[in-house]
């Protein structure tokens, strides 16, 4: 799932980045500072405009990770029924495997559910994405602040490297509920006694 990871992040972080530096603008156009509650507003904003990439991403990135984790499985299964029958003679080759790309996951999505079909566990990503921003960017910019010596001053390069890993670290504990929930979701392929959920409140009962 890596190439799509690379691939799809840039436009990710593009967007989500500069959606929140654009709500924290048209915000603050009083001129006053921003309170809390209007930091996680544009939090909220920026969340909620970086899931038209995020889904589709998460979506086919799951699936490739699903394909390689269900064809262990198979191979697996298949090396013990050769040893459960290994007295037979002449028994089967095992067939051989072929590697799914993310091109053909997207064109198989495309053609049997349509656009739909890349943006199924939407609500579970924006379950997971906006609380993350909204916890995410202002408490790296609160954080931030503690390093300035003054308010004109940026803070040094080692305080928002720091604010960055804390804020980055709480958030992703904060939604971790909700990636489990929307990765089980979002996955098509299910393996042996795997459960299937009929939608969010069902994967989180």
């Amino acid at each position: 799932g890596a190439a799509v990871n690379l691939t799809l992040v840039t436009p990710e972080k593009a967007i989500k980045l500069a959606a929140n530096d654009f709500f924290r603008h048209h915000l603050s156009k009083d001129g006053k500072k921003l309170t809390l509650l209007r930091e996680m507003l544009a939090g909220c904003g920026a969340g909620t405009c970086q899931v038209i990439v995020t889904t589709p991403m998460e979506m086919l990135k799951i699936q490739l990770q699903d394909a390689g984790r269900i064809a262990a499985q198979k191979k697996l299964m298949a090396a013990q029924a050769q040893l459960s029958s290994s007295s037979a003679v002449g028994a089967a080759e095992p067939a051989m495997e072929t590697r799914t790309t993310a091109t053909q996951i997207t064109r198989e999505l495309l053609r049997s559910k349509g656009i739909a079909g890349l943006y199924k566990g939407l609500g579970a990503t924006l379950l997971r994405d906006v609380p993350f921003s909204i916890v995410y960017f202002p408490l790296f910019a609160n954080l931030n602040k503690l390093g300035q010596k003054d308010p004109n001053v940026k803070a040094p390069f080692y305080v928002s490297f720091l604010s960055g890993c804390v804020a980055g670290s709480t958030a992703a504990v904060a939604v971790n509920p909700c990636d489990v929930i929307k990765t089980r979701l979002q996955s098509l392929q299910r393996g042996v006694n795997e459960d299937t959920y009929s939608g969010i409140l069902d994967c989180t009962k």
